[in-house]
């Protein structure tokens, strides 16, 4: 069963604030390598049969380029840099107005509390010979997020995959989109499947969501909510198993997966998959979002100062990842630029974070055929080794 798109209306409003300090720079570029933490999975007799995909090519490896890596920000929030030169002007008196960016800052989200409410089977949309799937909704900060569940047959206790889709309009956004057979794929697998509209894809409320932090609020209360209501024997996510939580994300989900695993380093978040994955620099986000929109969306977010926004952004904040990151991008992208993951991949590493890197040559945004079946099981070894 699907749910028939309706039409956002798009209140987009832009207002500029006064920047507290100077912007700061892009980072460096770095080359996309293979993990030196992980093993990449794939046996060599399989990367053999398949030649149109590849692993990172030794030329683009960091000794090849020789480019720096680039310094990671400490996790602490940054501050604006006191001036050294004395002044006769009387100091400003502080206003009271609040800040407009402050909720959305790595260490804000950190902070504040998740879950409450429960998770809701709202009828059984069909069933396979290794799962079954439900249209399900759930709250989050007061909103209602819809979505679909897939249940494997057999068994007690299964292995979560929260799966994360990407941005489509969402005038034909619809439940069973694109990324159902990704999840398709890990219920096939074993794996116990929630797939969220994420907030403004219908049916799902719309709400606050600059930065795009709010999709990474709807997925910390949905894992909230599992971890509470799996105990409930009688409950719809009993068969859960709240000790491993994966996340898996495309484009802009893979943004809120990288978002969510700098805030929540819990032991129960085992793995996270980034595919063709948003940056976790705020400003090369939306520079490339209002390029996107033709100047309608990302401007309130490019306003905030170069230290706000820096303290919102998640690539500042790696030091905090407990989860094995496994990071997929296709050479052939268009759309979200491959060295964006080249560099999240070399910052985890100097970070000696658990993380694999992959490139798929010639790939393009979303794969098929060749390259998504040798993903599909890069993934799910990597989930299974968690």
């Amino acid at each position: 069963m699907q749910f028939k798109p309706f039409i956002r209306r798009l209140n987009i409003f832009a207002f500029l604030v006064l920047l507290l300090a100077a912007c700061g720079g892009q980072p460096d570029a770095l080359s996309f390598s293979s993990a030196v933490t992980i093993t990449p999975p794939q046996p060599a007799a399989d990367l053999a049969a398949t030649t149109a995909v590849s692993p990172i090519p030794t030329a683009l490896s960091p000794a090849a380029t020789n480019t720096p890596i680039p310094t990671v920000l400490p996790t602490s929030t940054p501050q604006p840099t006191a001036s050294a030169t004395a002044s006769s002007t009387p100091s400003p008196v502080p206003s009271s107005t609040p800040d407009p960016y402050a909720a959305y800052t790595i260490e804000s989200l950190i902070g504040r509390s998740y879950g409450g409410g429960e998770l809701e089977l709202i009828e059984r949309l069909e069933v396979s010979d290794k799962f079954a799937r439900y249209l399900i909704s759930y709250p989050s900060d007061g909103l209602t997020i819809y979505g679909f569940m897939n249940v494997p047959h057999e068994g007690s206790k299964f292995p979560v995959a929260i799966v994360l889709h990407g941005y489509i309009n969402p005038a034909s956004y619809e439940t069973l989109d694109y990324t159902t057979r990704y999840a398709d794929v890990l219920a096939e697998a074993g794996y116990f499947v929630v797939h969220p509209n994420l907030r403004g894809f219908p049916p799902s409320s719309e709400g606050d969501d600059a930065y795009r932090t709010g999709l990474a609020v709807d997925v910390l209360n949905l894992i909230a909510i599992i971890r509470e209501q799996s105990s409930d024997p009688e409950g719809p996510l009993r068969r859960a198993d709240p000790q491993a939580i994966h996340l898996w994300g495309h484009s802009m989900g893979g943004g809120a997966v990288l978002r969510v695993a700098t805030i929540l380093n819990k032991p129960y978040l085992r793995a996270a998959v980034l595919y063709g994955a948003m940056s976790g620099d705020e400003r090369l986000n939306y520079e490339k979002i209002l390029e996107w929109s033709g100047g309608s969306s990302g401007a309130f977010e490019l306003a905030a100062p170069s230290q706000t926004l820096a303290a919102i952004s998640p690539i500042n904040y790696l030091d905090r990842i407990t989860a094995a990151i496994s990071i997929h991008h296709g050479e052939g992208d268009e759309t979200v630029p491959p060295q964006w993951s080249a560099d999240l991949c070399a910052r985890l590493q100097a970070l000696d974070k658990p993380v694999e890197c992959f490139s798929y040559h010639a790939a393009p945004h979303t794969f098929h055929g060749e390259w998504e079946e040798l993903f599909n099981r890069r993934v799910i070894e990597f989930f299974n080794r968690y």
